[in-house]
């Protein structure tokens, strides 16, 4: 098999079906239907000395959020899903290992998905009903193999994973975009490729800035869970 029919390939069930699905929003949720709220999302926790530090900052401003957690860490750290899930966040699915859908095969993506709803459910007797793919990344068979759940995604993106982001600009980013109805992307762990091991540290104090400023300015906040209990006879949010 040449190295150019390797590539064909690899575009036609991978790179082709990411861009289609994405440009065109195919069977996925880039915004929330609440004009008046904002979504704050956080993927591939949970992380033992991060998480639990958001966790506090969220309760203490009442805020709830949506966690798109990874399963492997799941199985590592129960009790932290189960603290989500007691303090009335959301908790979504964001594959069992932190890996792409372009290198898995349909059967593989089912199982990464089956393994991380059954640790979920176990932490919160509740039936999970939302997907996130890490990166964001989708291949030929993703919509049909992920289509009991909600795919969700996001309109804001701020390169947290970055400690020069954080500290630089972070603040100001999320200030620019306080546009309702918007899903905020943030990540509570720095230890996925591409992504800075204390990221998470400088993007939870620059977070706490940005929610003191939004209780005064009265920026409301909501958790998937939430939209899903107003519009739960659709799939769409």
């Amino acid at each position: 098999m040449s190295v150019l029919f390797i590539i064909f390939l690899f575009l036609i069930y991978a790179v082709l079906p990411t861009l289609v699905i994405r440009i065109f929003g195919l069977s996925i949720i880039q915004r929330i239907s609440d004009e008046r709220s904002i979504a704050l999302t956080f993927d591939d926790g949970p992380d033992p000395d991060y998480t639990p530090q958001l966790l506090d900052l969220l309760k203490r401003f009442n805020v709830k959020a949506s966690f798109f957690v990874v399963g492997e860490k799941v199985k590592n750290n129960p009790e932290l899903v189960r603290r989500m899930h007691a303090e009335g966040h959301t908790i979504g699915i964001h594959h069992y290992h932190h890996i792409s859908s372009w290198i898995m095969s349909p059967f593989k993506l089912r199982e990464q998905l089956r393994l991380t709803e059954e640790l979920i459910t176990r932490c919160t007797n509740e039936k999970v009903h939302f997907y996130r793919p890490p990166w964001g990344h989708f291949n030929l068979f993703s919509l049909l193999v992920g289509r009991q759940y909600s795919i969700i995604m996001w309109n804001k993106i701020f390169k947290d994973w970055k400690t020069e982001v954080c500290k630089e600009s972070l603040l100001e980013k999320l200030h620019a975009n306080t546009e309702g109805g918007s899903i905020y992307l943030l990540h509570d762990s720095g230890v996925t490729l591409g992504a800075d091991r204390e990221a998470p540290k400088y993007m939870i104090e620059k977070l706490e800035k940005f929610l003191e400023e939004s209780r005064r300015n009265r920026v409301a906040f909501i958790s998937l869970n939430e939209l899903y209990q107003l519009d739960k006879n659709t799939r769409v949010i």
